[in-house]
Protein backbone atom coordinates (compact mmCIF):
# COMPACT_ATOMS: atom_id res chain seq x y z
CA UNK A 1 0.00 0.00 0.00
CA UNK A 2 2.87 2.34 0.29
CA UNK A 3 4.17 2.28 -3.30
CA UNK A 4 0.63 3.14 -4.53
CA UNK A 5 0.51 6.04 -2.27
CA UNK A 6 3.77 7.14 -3.06
CA UNK A 7 3.28 7.02 -6.57
CA UNK A 8 0.67 9.31 -6.57
CA UNK A 9 1.94 11.87 -4.14
CA UNK A 10 4.84 11.89 -7.20
CA UNK A 11 2.77 12.78 -9.43
CA UNK A 12 0.76 15.45 -7.33
CA UNK A 13 3.75 17.15 -7.11
CA UNK A 14 5.03 16.46 -10.67
CA UNK A 15 1.78 17.92 -12.16
CA UNK A 16 2.45 21.44 -10.50
CA UNK A 17 6.14 21.50 -11.59
CA UNK A 18 5.00 20.32 -15.13
CA UNK A 19 3.42 23.41 -15.59
CA UNK A 20 5.61 25.95 -14.16
CA UNK A 21 8.13 23.99 -16.80
CA UNK A 22 5.71 24.29 -19.26
CA UNK A 23 5.29 28.24 -18.90
CA UNK A 24 8.94 28.96 -18.63
CA UNK A 25 9.27 27.25 -21.63
CA UNK A 26 6.60 28.89 -23.55
CA UNK A 27 7.70 32.55 -22.01
CA UNK A 28 11.27 31.93 -23.18
CA UNK A 29 10.31 31.06 -26.67
CA UNK A 30 8.16 34.03 -26.92
CA UNK A 31 10.95 36.25 -25.80
CA UNK A 32 13.64 34.81 -28.02
CA UNK A 33 11.46 35.04 -31.01
CA UNK A 34 9.84 38.49 -30.65
CA UNK A 35 13.42 39.65 -29.30
CA UNK A 36 15.04 38.89 -32.33
CA UNK A 37 11.51 39.93 -35.13
CA UNK A 38 12.26 43.54 -32.72
CA UNK A 39 15.94 43.56 -33.34
CA UNK A 40 15.32 42.45 -37.63
CA UNK A 41 12.53 45.62 -37.49
CA UNK A 42 13.68 49.02 -39.42
CA UNK A 43 14.54 52.13 -37.10
CA UNK A 44 17.19 53.25 -34.98
CA UNK A 45 16.44 54.20 -31.34
CA UNK A 46 19.54 56.05 -30.94
CA UNK A 47 18.59 58.63 -33.89
CA UNK A 48 15.25 59.06 -32.18
CA UNK A 49 16.90 59.47 -28.79
CA UNK A 50 19.12 62.09 -30.25
CA UNK A 51 17.09 63.29 -32.35
CA UNK A 52 17.92 65.75 -35.65
CA UNK A 53 21.52 67.24 -34.93
CA UNK A 54 23.75 65.05 -33.46
CA UNK A 55 27.65 64.24 -34.00
CA UNK A 56 28.94 61.10 -35.13
CA UNK A 57 30.33 60.48 -31.70
CA UNK A 58 27.53 60.94 -29.66
CA UNK A 59 26.04 58.23 -32.09
CA UNK A 60 28.61 55.58 -31.08
CA UNK A 61 28.97 56.54 -27.88
CA UNK A 62 25.21 56.22 -26.59
CA UNK A 63 25.12 52.97 -29.38
CA UNK A 64 28.11 51.56 -27.22
CA UNK A 65 25.98 52.10 -23.83
CA UNK A 66 22.95 50.63 -25.21
CA UNK A 67 24.68 47.52 -26.17
CA UNK A 68 23.95 47.83 -29.85
CA UNK A 69 27.38 46.84 -30.78
CA UNK A 70 27.42 43.60 -29.28
CA UNK A 71 25.55 40.65 -31.52
CA UNK A 72 21.79 40.14 -31.20
CA UNK A 73 22.14 37.14 -29.03
CA UNK A 74 24.36 38.23 -26.12
CA UNK A 75 22.13 41.54 -26.37
CA UNK A 76 19.26 38.80 -25.31
CA UNK A 77 20.68 37.04 -23.02
CA UNK A 78 21.49 40.27 -20.68
CA UNK A 79 18.06 41.14 -21.33
CA UNK A 80 16.70 38.15 -20.09
CA UNK A 81 18.84 38.24 -17.15
CA UNK A 82 18.25 41.93 -16.25
CA UNK A 83 14.33 40.83 -16.71
CA UNK A 84 14.21 37.44 -14.43
CA UNK A 85 15.79 39.99 -11.62
CA UNK A 86 12.93 42.56 -12.21
CA UNK A 87 15.14 45.18 -13.84
CA UNK A 88 13.29 45.87 -17.38
CA UNK A 89 15.32 49.27 -17.95
CA UNK A 90 13.89 52.83 -18.38
CA UNK A 91 11.95 54.47 -21.36
CA UNK A 92 13.66 56.86 -22.81
CA UNK A 93 10.83 58.66 -23.74
CA UNK A 94 8.83 59.25 -20.68
CA UNK A 95 11.93 58.54 -18.54
CA UNK A 96 10.15 55.74 -16.39
CA UNK A 97 11.16 52.45 -14.71
CA UNK A 98 9.38 50.14 -17.66
CA UNK A 99 8.44 47.36 -14.97
CA UNK A 100 6.23 50.89 -13.11
CA UNK A 101 5.06 51.91 -16.73
CA UNK A 102 3.63 48.45 -17.88
CA UNK A 103 2.70 46.70 -14.69
CA UNK A 104 1.73 49.33 -12.42
CA UNK A 105 -0.34 51.76 -14.84
CA UNK A 106 -0.74 50.26 -17.95
CA UNK A 107 -2.11 47.02 -17.17
CA UNK A 108 -4.66 47.89 -14.56
CA UNK A 109 -6.31 49.90 -17.78
CA UNK A 110 -6.15 47.26 -19.76
CA UNK A 111 -7.48 44.30 -17.41
CA UNK A 112 -10.23 47.16 -16.53
CA UNK A 113 -11.30 47.65 -20.09
CA UNK A 114 -11.61 43.75 -20.71
CA UNK A 115 -13.40 43.11 -17.98
CA UNK A 116 -16.08 45.35 -18.31
CA UNK A 117 -16.00 44.16 -22.17
CA UNK A 118 -16.62 40.92 -20.96
CA UNK A 119 -19.49 41.73 -18.55
CA UNK A 120 -21.04 43.15 -21.76
CA UNK A 121 -20.72 40.45 -23.83
CA UNK A 122 -22.25 37.92 -21.37
CA UNK A 123 -24.90 40.17 -19.87
CA UNK A 124 -25.98 40.54 -23.50
CA UNK A 125 -24.85 37.40 -24.92
CA UNK A 126 -26.04 34.96 -23.11
CA UNK A 127 -29.96 36.27 -22.67
CA UNK A 128 -29.86 36.73 -26.68
CA UNK A 129 -29.03 33.12 -27.06
CA UNK A 130 -30.96 31.54 -24.62
CA UNK A 131 -34.04 33.60 -26.34
CA UNK A 132 -33.01 32.15 -29.18
CA UNK A 133 -32.90 28.58 -28.63
CA UNK A 134 -35.86 28.96 -26.78
CA UNK A 135 -37.89 30.85 -29.38
CA UNK A 136 -36.13 28.83 -32.48
CA UNK A 137 -37.05 29.85 -35.68
CA UNK A 138 -38.85 33.37 -34.33
CA UNK A 139 -37.87 36.72 -34.74
CA UNK A 140 -36.19 36.02 -31.69
CA UNK A 141 -33.83 34.05 -33.26
CA UNK A 142 -33.48 35.87 -36.40
CA UNK A 143 -32.73 38.88 -34.15
CA UNK A 144 -30.23 37.10 -32.36
CA UNK A 145 -28.59 35.93 -35.35
CA UNK A 146 -28.49 39.37 -37.18
CA UNK A 147 -26.37 40.64 -33.94
CA UNK A 148 -24.03 37.93 -33.75
CA UNK A 149 -23.35 38.77 -37.82
CA UNK A 150 -23.20 42.23 -37.14
CA UNK A 151 -20.78 41.88 -33.91
CA UNK A 152 -18.32 39.61 -36.41
CA UNK A 153 -18.57 41.67 -39.34
CA UNK A 154 -17.99 45.18 -38.00
CA UNK A 155 -14.16 45.77 -37.10
CA UNK A 156 -13.68 47.06 -33.57
CA UNK A 157 -11.56 50.43 -34.84
CA UNK A 158 -14.45 51.28 -36.84
CA UNK A 159 -17.41 50.64 -34.40
CA UNK A 160 -15.15 52.75 -32.12
CA UNK A 161 -15.28 55.63 -34.78
CA UNK A 162 -18.85 54.97 -35.31
CA UNK A 163 -19.79 55.50 -31.77
CA UNK A 164 -17.87 58.39 -30.64
CA UNK A 165 -19.35 60.21 -34.00
CA UNK A 166 -22.96 59.38 -32.98
CA UNK A 167 -23.03 59.21 -28.91
CA UNK A 168 -19.82 61.53 -28.22
CA UNK A 169 -19.76 64.11 -31.23
CA UNK A 170 -23.80 64.32 -32.07
CA UNK A 171 -25.14 64.17 -28.71
CA UNK A 172 -22.49 64.45 -26.28
CA UNK A 173 -23.49 61.56 -24.04
CA UNK A 174 -20.13 59.98 -23.29
CA UNK A 175 -16.52 61.29 -23.88
CA UNK A 176 -14.89 60.67 -26.67
CA UNK A 177 -11.12 59.86 -25.04
CA UNK A 178 -9.54 59.98 -21.88
CA UNK A 179 -9.56 57.65 -18.83
CA UNK A 180 -10.76 57.89 -15.34
CA UNK A 181 -10.13 54.68 -12.80
CA UNK A 182 -13.60 53.25 -11.86
CA UNK A 183 -11.87 52.15 -8.75
CA UNK A 184 -11.05 55.62 -7.85
CA UNK A 185 -14.15 57.05 -9.13
CA UNK A 186 -16.76 54.38 -10.30
CA UNK A 187 -19.24 56.79 -11.82
CA UNK A 188 -16.97 58.99 -13.48
CA UNK A 189 -14.60 55.95 -14.71
CA UNK A 190 -17.20 54.00 -15.93
CA UNK A 191 -18.80 56.98 -18.08
CA UNK A 192 -15.57 57.45 -19.31
CA UNK A 193 -15.22 53.63 -20.33
CA UNK A 194 -18.65 52.90 -21.50
CA UNK A 195 -17.93 53.38 -25.57
CA UNK A 196 -14.85 51.36 -25.45
CA UNK A 197 -16.56 48.59 -23.30
CA UNK A 198 -19.30 48.17 -25.69
CA UNK A 199 -17.19 48.78 -28.83
CA UNK A 200 -14.54 45.57 -27.45
CA UNK A 201 -17.40 43.53 -25.88
CA UNK A 202 -19.72 43.96 -29.28
CA UNK A 203 -18.01 41.04 -31.30
CA UNK A 204 -17.92 39.05 -28.37
CA UNK A 205 -21.93 39.56 -28.09
CA UNK A 206 -22.68 37.46 -30.92
CA UNK A 207 -19.99 34.88 -30.62
CA UNK A 208 -21.42 34.30 -26.89
CA UNK A 209 -24.71 34.53 -28.26
CA UNK A 210 -24.13 31.86 -31.16
CA UNK A 211 -22.31 29.21 -28.69
CA UNK A 212 -25.17 29.54 -26.28
CA UNK A 213 -27.89 28.80 -28.75
CA UNK A 214 -26.12 25.85 -30.29
CA UNK A 215 -25.15 24.64 -27.31
CA UNK A 216 -28.59 24.99 -25.52
CA UNK A 217 -30.45 23.93 -28.56
CA UNK A 218 -28.62 20.48 -27.92
CA UNK A 219 -29.39 20.53 -24.42
CA UNK A 220 -32.91 20.97 -24.75
CA UNK A 221 -33.41 17.87 -26.86
CA UNK A 222 -31.47 15.70 -23.62
CA UNK A 223 -34.04 13.17 -21.38
CA UNK A 224 -33.02 15.20 -18.09
CA UNK A 225 -34.72 17.95 -19.60
CA UNK A 226 -37.70 16.24 -20.10
CA UNK A 227 -37.89 14.24 -17.23
CA UNK A 228 -37.81 17.98 -15.35
CA UNK A 229 -40.64 19.19 -17.30
CA UNK A 230 -42.56 16.30 -16.31
CA UNK A 231 -41.86 16.84 -12.66
CA UNK A 232 -43.26 20.11 -13.07
CA UNK A 233 -40.87 22.45 -12.68
CA UNK A 234 -41.02 26.04 -13.89
CA UNK A 235 -39.64 26.71 -17.53
CA UNK A 236 -37.31 29.48 -16.19
CA UNK A 237 -35.83 26.29 -13.95
CA UNK A 238 -35.49 24.13 -16.59
CA UNK A 239 -33.73 26.43 -18.43
CA UNK A 240 -31.62 28.32 -16.66
CA UNK A 241 -30.90 25.95 -13.90
CA UNK A 242 -30.58 22.54 -15.25
CA UNK A 243 -30.15 23.90 -18.84
CA UNK A 244 -27.50 25.96 -18.50
CA UNK A 245 -25.22 23.83 -16.20
CA UNK A 246 -24.31 21.72 -19.20
CA UNK A 247 -24.14 24.93 -21.51
CA UNK A 248 -21.32 26.48 -19.14
CA UNK A 249 -18.85 24.45 -20.68
CA UNK A 250 -18.47 25.30 -24.41
CA UNK A 251 -19.31 28.71 -23.09
CA UNK A 252 -16.50 28.99 -21.09
CA UNK A 253 -14.25 26.94 -23.80
CA UNK A 254 -14.52 29.63 -25.92
CA UNK A 255 -14.69 32.14 -23.61
CA UNK A 256 -11.21 31.72 -22.80
CA UNK A 257 -10.17 30.80 -26.21
CA UNK A 258 -11.23 34.49 -27.71
CA UNK A 259 -9.76 36.15 -24.14
CA UNK A 260 -6.90 36.72 -26.27
CA UNK A 261 -8.48 38.11 -29.31
CA UNK A 262 -10.18 40.43 -26.56
CA UNK A 263 -6.44 41.60 -25.88
CA UNK A 264 -5.81 41.81 -29.47
CA UNK A 265 -8.84 44.20 -30.11
CA UNK A 266 -7.65 45.90 -27.06
CA UNK A 267 -5.23 47.39 -28.67
CA UNK A 268 -7.21 49.27 -31.48
CA UNK A 269 -9.56 50.03 -28.81
CA UNK A 270 -7.33 51.62 -26.38
CA UNK A 271 -6.23 53.60 -29.95
CA UNK A 272 -9.07 55.33 -30.73
CA UNK A 273 -10.21 56.09 -27.43
CA UNK A 274 -6.69 57.29 -26.03
CA UNK A 275 -6.67 54.87 -23.32
CA UNK A 276 -2.91 54.92 -21.50
CA UNK A 277 -3.38 50.32 -21.47
CA UNK A 278 -0.69 48.56 -22.85
CA UNK A 279 -2.18 48.38 -26.63
CA UNK A 280 -1.61 51.95 -26.21
CA UNK A 281 1.69 51.72 -24.54
CA UNK A 282 2.92 49.38 -27.16
CA UNK A 283 1.66 51.02 -29.82
CA UNK A 284 3.53 54.74 -28.90
CA UNK A 285 6.93 52.19 -28.02
CA UNK A 286 6.69 51.10 -31.84
CA UNK A 287 6.74 54.28 -33.25
CA UNK A 288 9.27 55.69 -31.22
CA UNK A 289 11.52 52.22 -31.36
CA UNK A 290 11.41 51.46 -27.52
CA UNK A 291 12.57 47.58 -27.78
CA UNK A 292 12.54 47.16 -24.53
CA UNK A 293 9.11 48.87 -24.06
CA UNK A 294 7.42 46.73 -26.46
CA UNK A 295 9.29 43.47 -24.90
CA UNK A 296 7.94 44.19 -21.99
CA UNK A 297 4.54 44.13 -23.11
CA UNK A 298 4.65 41.22 -25.13
CA UNK A 299 6.14 39.18 -21.87
CA UNK A 300 2.97 40.59 -20.28
CA UNK A 301 0.64 39.74 -22.82
CA UNK A 302 1.50 36.55 -22.74
CA UNK A 303 1.88 35.90 -19.39
CA UNK A 304 -1.91 36.92 -19.54
CA UNK A 305 -2.93 34.18 -22.15
CA UNK A 306 -1.09 31.62 -19.85
CA UNK A 307 -3.02 32.74 -16.81
CA UNK A 308 -6.35 32.65 -18.91
CA UNK A 309 -6.06 29.29 -19.95
CA UNK A 310 -4.77 28.04 -16.70
CA UNK A 311 -8.07 29.31 -15.32
CA UNK A 312 -9.84 28.42 -18.04
CA UNK A 313 -8.75 24.82 -17.15
CA UNK A 314 -9.08 24.94 -12.97
CA UNK A 315 -12.83 25.96 -14.21
CA UNK A 316 -13.63 22.84 -15.79
CA UNK A 317 -13.14 20.86 -12.35
CA UNK A 318 -15.16 22.68 -10.70
CA UNK A 319 -17.96 23.09 -13.24
CA UNK A 320 -17.63 19.05 -13.85
CA UNK A 321 -17.53 16.69 -10.81
CA UNK A 322 -16.60 13.86 -12.67
CA UNK A 323 -12.90 15.79 -14.15
CA UNK A 324 -12.02 16.25 -10.32
CA UNK A 325 -12.36 13.02 -9.79
CA UNK A 326 -10.05 11.78 -12.63
CA UNK A 327 -7.26 14.23 -11.39
CA UNK A 328 -7.13 12.71 -8.27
Amino acid sequence: MVYPSLAMGAHRLWRPLGAIAQTALVLLVVSGISFMFLKLSPGDPVAIMLGSDFSRDSYDLLYRQLGLDQPWFQQYVQWLSRFVRGDWGMSYVSKQDIFEQSVLQALPVTLTLAALSLAVALLVGIPLGVLAAVRRNSWMDLLASAVAIGGNAIPSFYLGVVLIWIFSVAFGWFPSMGYVSPWSEPLTGLWHLALPALTLGAWYVGLIATVTRSSLLEVLEQPYMAAARARGEPSWRVIWVHGMRNVLMPLITIIGLQLGGMLRGAVMTEVVFTLPGLGMMITSAVQTREYLVVQAGIMITALLFIAVNFTVDRTYSLLDPRLRKNAR
